[in-house]
């Protein structure tokens, strides 16, 4: 009897177990990759004489769809040429195919929107197709060919033009959205395909002031007079090792010089930690993109060395103090950058960290939103009233089941507003699903900045409340439609607007 009163309570605990890790949520992997091209674009003979060719990057993040096809959104920047604070956004398409073990055919297509620096861009809608060949040399390929570029919306600026890239893989683990908020035990995730080495990341909202620095002979002295241009953005950073980051910080101007101003960097730094972790200092350099708002920043290259200092305040949240500079190579555009922030660090997608000790883990949900916007009667400061239409994207985090953080960014595509852009950040409100638990409504209230275009923003403050529903359309994607109202605080800007987009969303694990 008690043989087999034993082999009943080791089937037992067995299937107990068995149970335990069926329920952990499935790990799976989405194929992608990081990309950085270039392309020197001749410019129109219009508002410059014999103006120089726009040296122009971009920063891509494409998923692979199946073996031999991607999509993805990408942002570029001026770096060279006469039109520093030209800034575009766009969606990426294309088809990757090896013909050998190595060289490949990369064709695709971009769609995007953007402009500025005075530039001829009408309203701001262009495609960039390209035709390349390539070649993996296992942990980065490069990749030149064909481009072609067409402001079509009205703008001049159009032409062929050789375009030289360089693609780094990034895959990453996740797990389904509807898990999200799901909580697991350590011990429970130790018997998982989540038992591997966590990645750290962090997120980080800020507000930053560049003092324009220079002699009396310097173009921006003498156009602003050492203003201060007060800029608020978000800085995301993931760290390939216990000390060493990489990172992309986006700001736009909001007060201190006329809307416009936007700058975007991609560098790396090192992380210090002391004081039982609850007190950083970190070093970063970053290059990058900026202008815009009247700034003279030449070709629009800039150069951002940056030292910070970050505290603890509560559980995964610090705040940090920065000092450093936002500067051209030579200095014609010369400024000293302080700020300070609200900085989210994560363990994600592993249980197992140098330093840290867990006892559970919970799975957090991630949205991101690639939209139209139409914004009805947008006001202009000197150009006649009309319709301004824009692409957008939005990343929502979510804090629990109901409540979640938002940053969104958007650029002109249609309505004579090309050079318009905006980078705005809040808080929205899900409800749960219903309708076969596959429709939710939300609320959600942004503020930030923006500017350009002749949009009458004036000093870039604006907030911009909004409410939709969106249907799932399987695990991954979803449809969402909104209406709204966004108002400039010191400028004409007073619209209601709609707008209509798809959603990506997923999860991924967080350790506490």
């Amino acid at each position: 009897m008690k043989k087999y009163i034993f082999l009943f309570a080791l089937l037992f605990t067995s299937q107990f177990i068995r149970s335990q890790n069926e329920n952990i949520p499935e790990t799976k992997t989405q194929k992608g990759f990081g990309k950085i091209d270039f392309l020197s674009i001749k410019m129109p003979d219009i508002t410059i004489p014999n103006e120089l060719n726009m040296g122009f990057t971009g920063i891509h993040y494409n998923l692979m769809i199946n073996d031999w096809s991607y999509a993805g959104l990408g942002i570029y920047g001026a770096v060279t040429g006469e039109r520093g604070g030209f800034f575009t956004l766009g969606v990426n398409a294309g088809i990757k195919k090896y013909f050998t073990e190595n060289f490949y055919l990369d064709t695709g297509f971009h769609f995007g929107g953007g402009g500025g620096a005075a530039a001829p861009d009408g309203g701001g809608a262009f495609i960039l197709p390209h035709i390349n060949v390539g070649y993996n040399f296992k942990y980065f390929s490069i990749n030149s060919g064909w481009s072609y570029v067409n402001f079509f919306d009205f703008g001049e600026i159009k032409g062929h033009q050789l375009n030289v890239g360089l693609e780094v893989p990034l895959d990453y683990s996740y797990a389904d959205y509807q898990v999200s908020e799901n909580e697991y035990d350590f011990e429970d995730l130790q018997k998982s395909n989540w038992n591997v080495n966590s990645k750290k990341t962090s997120l980080m909202l800020h507000f930053n002031n560049l003092m324009i620095k220079g002699d009396d002979t310097n173009v921006n002295v003498q156009r602003f007079n050492r203003a201060t241009i007060r800029l608020a953005g978000f800085e995301i950073a993931s760290y390939f090792s216990k000390n060493w980051f990489a990172f992309v910080k986006f700001d736009g101007a909001f007060d201190g010089i006329k809307a416009g101003y936007m700058d975007v960097f991609l560098g790396g730094g090192y992380h210090f930690a002391f004081n039982k972790n609850r007190t950083n200092i970190l070093a970063k350099f970053g290059v990058g993109a900026g202008g815009g708002g009247g700034v003279d920043s030449q070709g629009g290259f800039l150069n951002y060395p940056d030292i910070s200092i970050e505290q603890q305040v509560f559980d995964a949240f610090f705040i940090s103090l920065n000092k450093g500079f936002v500067m051209s190579p030579n200095s014609h555009f010369y400024t000293s950058s302080f700020g300070l922030g609200l900085k989210y660090y994560v363990e994600r997608n592993g249980i197992i960290s140098d330093g840290n000790s867990f006892s559970k883990g919970t799975f957090k949900g991630i949205e991101v939103l690639t939209k139209h916007d139409l914004y009805f009667n947008a006001k202009r400061d000197t150009n006649p009233t009309e319709n301004l239409h824009q692409i957008s994207v939005q990343i929502n985090l979510d804090l629990n089941k109901n409540l979640y953080v938002a940053g969104q960014t958007s650029f002109a595509n249609f309505g004579n507003a090309g050079a318009y852009a905006e980078g705005i950040v809040g808080f929205g409100f899900n409800t749960n699903p219903f309708f076969n638990n596959k429709t939710t409504f939300f609320t959600q209230v942004l503020g930030g900045a923006a500017g350009g275009g002749d949009i009458s923003t004036g000093q870039g403050l604006i907030v911009k409340p909004s409410a939709g529903f969106s249907y799932q359309l399987n695990k991954t994607l979803s449809i969402r439609t909104a209406g709204g109202y966004v108002e400039a605080k010191g400028g004409n800007l007073s619209s209601p607007f709609i707008n209509l987009g798809i959603t990506y969303h997923l999860s991924f694990l967080k350790m506490n």
